[in-house]
């Protein structure tokens, strides 16, 4: 049986949708704003879209991890989903999607992250409840982050 676990992030940024949009998708400047990062390397060329991937390694516990991330669907400049791929990655497993949706009220906008944990099975299936709880609180600190970095 395939369970999937969410869990829902949300945050207002002072700043416009536009703004909001861009900053997700800016992986240059995710050294500034993003935990334990380590570095980030693309897989293709060009500006993101949909289709193009890269790894993004963070030191977390104390290790270097490396995960495998894909654009999945991108519409400007209310919607991002990106697909982390477990298997190709140091998790070793299970499917991560991780929807952004930007919405704005004058000049505030507020992303809504809903976050999707697949995949998991047998032992795994039993800390994805753990997980999800860890996956969250990351999403928010990078979300805080993120904020605190384009606010200013």
């Amino acid at each position: 049986m395939n369970v999937s676990i969410c869990f829902e992030v949300k945050r207002t940024f002072q700043v416009s949708q536009q703004k909001a949009y861009s900053s997700l998708l800016d992986l240059e400047s995710a050294k500034h704003w993003m935990q334990g990062f380590v570095h980030i390397e693309r897989l293709d060329d060009g500006p993101l879209q949909v289709g193009s991937e890269w790894k993004e390694t963070r030191k977390m516990f104390g290790k270097e991890a490396s995960e495998h991330f894909e654009v999945v669907e991108l519409h400007e400049p209310d919607k991002i989903v990106l697909r982390c791929d477990g298997t190709k990655g140091t998790t070793g497993k299970g499917e991560f999607i991780f929807t952004y949706i930007i919405t704005s009220t004058g000049n505030q906008s507020e992303i809504t992250l809903n976050g999707e944990i697949k995949g998991l099975t047998g032992l795994s299936r039993l800390f994805g409840k753990l997980m999800a709880g860890t996956f969250k609180k990351a999403c928010t600190k990078d979300l805080d982050a993120l904020k605190e970095y384009i606010e200013n």
